[in-house]
Parts: C-alpha cells; structure tokens; sequence
C-alpha cells in the first residue's frame, strides 16, 4: 500500500484539487482488501460505535468508527497519504489566509489532536441499502481540522449496486451552488476538501464552502471507506 501510494502523481492530485475541488487516485485499494474491508464491517471488536444515520436526520443507512489500533491496511492508508496531503493542505491555508500549518508525520498532528481531547479514531466504514443515501455534510469532529480527506468505494458499481453516487457542493459567495458528480470504480480513492476551498478569482483567492453526500442507492448494497485524519472528541 505504502509504495502503491508512493507512485501517485501528488502535483496532478494537487491541480485537480485547484481546478474542480476534488481528484480520484485510481484503483488504489484492491479489489481483495476492498472486501475484506467491507466485510469488517461485522466484526463489532473492530470499530467504536455505530451510527444509524436516519436517527440523527444524516440520511438512511449506518456507518461505525473504527477503534484503535486500526486495521493494517486502513493505518497504511492513513500514515502514508498524509505526508503528500500535508503539503497541498499547507498550500491551500496559506492561500485562504488561514495561519494553522500541520507537520510532514501524521503521529506529531495526531499528537496536536490528542493533546487537545480529541483522542478518538475518526476512519469508519458506511454501509448503504437499497434506498439508502448521505446528506450534504461536513466531516467536522473539534477545534483541530485536517483540511484534506479520503474516501475509497469498496463495492462495484453496476455488480454490487446502483446508484450511490459520490456528490460534491461548493457554495460561493453571492452565487448559486456548484455539484460534482465523482464517478467510481471499485478501489478508487477520491480526496476533497473537509470544509473549504480557495478558488481563484479576479482579485486573488477566496473561500469557498464545501460539502459532500451521497446520492440515492437504486439497488444492492454500498460499502465505503472514509479516512479522515484528524482525531475526534
């Protein structure tokens, strides 16, 4: 995992991100630890707590935390895509005026997350059924925010289910709301923004609002991986 994350082209990764709020890392994941990722999801040792969206007005289907130590492959993810992210992450602060900088290791940021109370694993895995879907959110868990975060489809579209799409917003100022569809394959990786984005206009940067869901699934089951790499309360 850790040398297929090596090979990634981080500055395309870091253009995409500029030009469209979001870029897809292809078949990161095989398709052997996709599901046994996805069939993680029964073991109940695994994880810290379950969430029944509709109970909270999140949408329909469930997701659960992992608890520590995370799953090898799930910490490899982690450790190894935040180096290169901390960098575009640094690039894009500076660039909407916001002071915080993170360090090159993920341990001496989670360290910053820990020494503030937020102490509790934030990667988790969705589960969604026929029917099911995400409202527009944000991934946002105390005081101390990774800007940048990764989600990984486990299932195949067109086999596994239907529908489900990976959905993007960016509300700007005084203009309508902007949607991007992602589109998928199993093992893909899209990254995007936590909360916000600078986009570039005619007087320099400015922030923009960024939210992301999931859309209705037609048919099957849907399981996804979401890395998030600050901690939580």
């Amino acid at each position: 995992m850790v040398e297929r994350i090596a090979t990634v082209d981080w500055r395309g990764i870091a253009a995409a991100l500029d030009a469209h709020g979001c870029a897809v890392v292809k078949a990161l994941v095989s398709p052997e630890a996709c599901a046994a990722l996805a069939a993680s999801y029964e073991i109940e040792d695994a994880f810290r707590s379950r969430i029944v969206m509709a109970r909270h007005g999140f949408g329909s289907g469930e997701y659960k935390y992992f608890a520590y130590p995370l799953p090898p492959v799930v910490s490899e993810l982690r450790g190894a895509m935040y180096p290169p992210l901390a960098d575009i992450a640094n690039r894009l602060n500076e660039a909407m005026g916001i002071d915080v900088r993170y360090p090159a290791a993920l341990e001496k940021f989670l360290d910053r997350c820990h020494r503030a109370g937020q102490t509790k694993p934030t990667p988790l895995v969705l589960r969604y059924a026929e029917g099911d879907y995400n409202c527009l959110h944000q991934d946002v868990y105390g005081e101390h925010l990774f800007p940048l975060q990764a989600t990984v489809l486990l299932s195949a579209p067109g086999r596994d289910f239907t529908g489900g799409e990976f959905v993007l917003t960016e509300q700007r100022p005084r203009m309508q709301s902007r949607a991007e569809v992602v589109p998928l394959e199993q093992g893909d990786c899209v990254i995007f923004p936590v909360r916000h984005r600078p986009v570039r206009g005619a007087r320099g940067s400015y922030r923009v609002t960024m939210r992301h869901g999931v859309s209705r699934l037609r048919s099957g089951h849907r399981h996804t991986l979401g890395i998030i790499f600050h901690d939580a309360r």
